[in-house]
């Protein structure tokens, strides 16, 4: 039987060299929360992490509530499954080693490259993807080295940042440490975009989203320059977004 000595601290998912899935410990939930983004600071699928402990959609939850880590839910059949990391008495770990890389995805309906980059989409996995920013890529996905989850893009302070995809915002707010002001977007069942370190959010949880509509202005909240950090995740890991957006 695991027994938990406490919390995770939050040096857990502020490591920017840590990379979940977590296993073990636990998490209350303080005000802001919402269980898309405790699912998406520990590395899990919002559905397995919800099936784990009880809660079922639209997944509502309350400050004070004990979010069990330790515990592993059901995933759907059809989603990837990621490795768990064996928890000791003492509450800590060994780190897993990184699942596989997945083969890049399947592009089914490709951009028009004619137009400006600013407009084009095109369709990966039944989603129509286009830049949230069309500034340089300054940092690019890694799973080794100096960990990234997503990828950097620059920009100027109050430049628009727009929803990649259409979808729902299940996470408004400034409690994921290294994030800022973040937004998250659940585009459907498996896939969920986030965009951090906005100046000002313009959207509120619940809202629902078009693709390229202005969601947030470009700022520097939680990082130390003005940059769009945007990431997609596949059933709660972290996918490199590249193979999402139209080629530059």
């Amino acid at each position: 039987m695991t027994t938990l000595t406490g919390c995770n601290t939050s040096a857990i998912y502020g490591d920017r060299n840590y990379n979940p899935p977590v296993y073990w410990g636990r998490h209350v939930v303080e005000k802001g929360d919402t269980l898309y983004s405790i699912a998406w600071r520990y590395g899990r699928d919002y559905r397995e992490l919800g099936n784990a402990n009880d809660i079922d959609p639209p997944y509502t939850i309350h400050p004070g509530e004990v979010i069990r880590l330790d515990r592993k839910g059901r995933v759907p059949a059809n989603a990837p499954k990621v490795a768990s990391r064996p928890s000791s008495s003492s509450g800590r770990s060994r780190p897993a080693p990184s699942p596989e890389p997945e083969p890049p995805p399947k592009v089914t309906r490709q951009p028009d490259r004619s137009a400006d980059l600013s407009t084009q989409s095109q369709t990966v996995s039944d989603i129509n993807w286009r830049w949230p920013h069309v500034g340089t890529v300054i940092a690019k996905y890694s799973t080794s080295g100096k960990v990234n989850k997503g990828i950097d893009i620059a920009g100027n302070s109050g430049d628009p940042v727009r929803a990649a995809a259409e979808g729902n915002v299940v996470y408004a707010g400034n409690g994921l440490l290294g994030y800022g002001n973040l937004i998250i977007i659940n585009h459907n069942e498996h896939y969920l975009s986030a965009y951090a370190h906005n100046r000002r959010i313009l959207v509120k949880e619940g809202e629902n989203v078009k693709q390229g509509q202005t969601i947030a202005e470009l700022g520097s909240t939680g990082t130390d320059g003005n940059k769009l950090h945007f990431e997609i995740r596949k059933s709660g890991n972290p996918v490199d977004p590249l193979p999402y957006l139209p080629p530059r």
